[in-house]
């Protein structure tokens, strides 16, 4: 249980509108979902937090080798978000978030996509990894529907990051201009609306935390300007609105 608050507590501080989300389910559903964002997380943070791309490469590998050792089923390293992740977490998962770790690699350095397609093999194996490995516990789900939402979610939450990559010397996007942001973004939302339209209402626990995806999506194709000046987001109060919606639906 203490580990179980641990995760909780990690991504209530390092990713607060995630854990609204989490917070909004059932308790069964945080005992799994924390563990597994608090996972993301710290996966996620392990390329930024050194400026030596050999150390951000052991981090990286750290994670790898913990999956390993839950994979196997013997001795797992005592960790506050590996202890309680090796408890709930499935082998088909597992994979999943080893492909997950595999494309973080691209965050360690500064050379940008090479093209669209690499970019959006970065959200599918991030994103849509992710999602798909919660999804993993709630029967069997339609892959390409919630590969979909994970997409939409994937994009949206990227291009409010942009402005910080920037700030780190990256080069977030192939192509910055307004008119491409705008395709980028429209792309997105319409996989984000088709995975909602076919994904099962067994899945809303596993992608609530997309809730805010389609709100920022629709504001990058009215306005593409608001990636670069770092404007893309909702307000407490709406925030708050369209999560309290989307749980009383129990919809994604």
């Amino acid at each position: 249980m203490a580990d179980w608050h641990a995760c909780a507590a990690l991504v209530e501080k390092g990713d607060p509108d995630r854990f609204m989300a989490v917070m909004s389910c059932d308790v069964a559903a945080r005992a799994r979902l924390f563990p597994l964002f608090a996972f993301n997380l710290e996966v996620a943070r392990a390329p930024w937090m050194t400026q030596e791309p050999m150390i951000a490469e052991m981090r990286l590998q750290w994670w790898r080798d913990a999956l390993a050792e839950i994979a196997a089923g013997g001795l797992v390293r005592r960790h506050e978000v590996v202890t309680p992740l090796a408890l709930v977490l499935r082998p088909e998962q597992g994979a999943l978030l080893d492909g997950l770790i595999d494309a973080r690699r691209q965050d360690i350095g500064r050379e940008g996509f090479a093209s669209e397609s690499e970019f959006e093999a970065y959200i599918e194996a991030t994103s849509g990894n992710l999602l798909y490995a919660a999804a993993l516990w709630y029967g069997a789900p339609d892959e390409a529907a919630v590969r979909d939402v994970a997409y939409g979610a994937g994009v949206a939450h990227y291009l409010v990051a942009v402005p910080e990559l920037e700030a780190r010397g990256h080069r977030p996007l192939v192509d910055g201009r307004p008119e491409a942001v705008r395709a980028l973004a429209a792309a997105a939302l319409e996989r984000l609306r088709r995975g909602r339209a076919a994904v099962s209402p067994a899945q809303s626990a596993a992608l609530r935390s997309t809730w805010q995806a389609e709100a920022l999506l629709k504001q990058v194709t009215a306005d593409p300007g608001r990636v670069a000046r770092g404007s893309l987001g909702l307000s407490d109060a709406g925030k708050r609105a369209r999560l309290i919606w989307r749980a009383l639906r129990s919809g994604v």
